[in-house]
């Protein structure tokens, strides 16, 4: 693995002359509860991507801190990207891989909003002869009913909760405050994913769940096995477009 953050031109381009493929993890500012810090997403997709790229062989790009956190805006510290922009720095990122040489771009993404602007920005690159992997914490509901004791929020929700708690705990303790940890299971509305809605016209503290029973342990597992099903996945796709073959 090459850590763009700490590598010269010239490392990454003798890595870009043998095909090297890179890894990009895009994550949000948005709050998470009382007991988890803003930058939460990205630490988690940032650490899933180190792991990742490190199984890959691959360059490790600097992390997208920003995100389409837009439906947390009503909590104080949020700060959101557009979906335009936020697919519009995904689409250059790789424009700029692509001049380089790299032969792939696989993506991290650690927030649920950003899942769209990533999915068309790759759909561009692709056009473009960049192939692009996104991926979302393939199999989280599956790990996370093998791990956790408490039950989510909501289907294949987990914001702040037991999952966010527990990987970060495993990736940066000292930012955690376990003892402002308290659940939450608000009533989703009916028409919640139909239509834009602000999640703090029916949750109060940010907490989708309950964070209480988390453990660096459980985020271990939690992260072997988000890395071992990407890489899993990630091989597949290489052969797909005869990278590395």
């Amino acid at each position: 693995m090459l850590d763009v953050a700490k590598a010269s031109w010239v490392q990454v381009k003798d890595a870009a002359d043998r095909g090297v493929l890179a890894v990009l993890a895009v994550g949000a500012v948005e709050q998470h509860g009382a007991h988890l810090p803003l930058l939460t997403d990205t630490v988690l997709a940032a650490g899933v991507a180190r792991r990742v790229a490190q199984g890959l062989d691959a360059l490790l790009l600097p992390p997208v801190a920003y995100g389409d956190a837009w439906n947390n805006e009503g909590f104080a510290g949020t700060i959101s990207l557009s979906p335009t922009t936020l697919r519009a720095v995904v689409e250059d990122i790789g424009r700029g891989l692509h001049r380089i040489g790299v032969k792939g771009l696989l993506t991290v993404n650690g927030h649920f909003g950003n899942r769209e602007p990533i999915a068309l920005a790759a759909r561009t690159l692709a056009e473009l002869g960049l192939p692009v992997l996104h991926l979302d914490y393939p199999k989280l509901e599956v790990f996370a009913g093998e791990v956790c004791d408490s039950a989510p929020a909501g289907n294949h929700f987990y914001h702040a909760d037991e999952v966010e708690t527990s990987m970060m705990l495993a990736l940066a303790a000292e930012t955690v405050a376990m003892d402002k940890a308290a659940p939450e299971y608000p009533a989703f509305p009916e028409t919640f994913g139909l239509e834009p809605m602000q999640l703090s016209t029916f949750n109060r503290s940010g907490v989708f769940g309950d964070p209480r029973p988390a453990t660096a342990e459980k985020g271990e597992a939690l992260i072997r096995k988000i890395v071992e099903e990407s890489l899993r996945l990630a091989a597949i796709w290489k052969t797909r477009h005869s990278i590395g073959l």
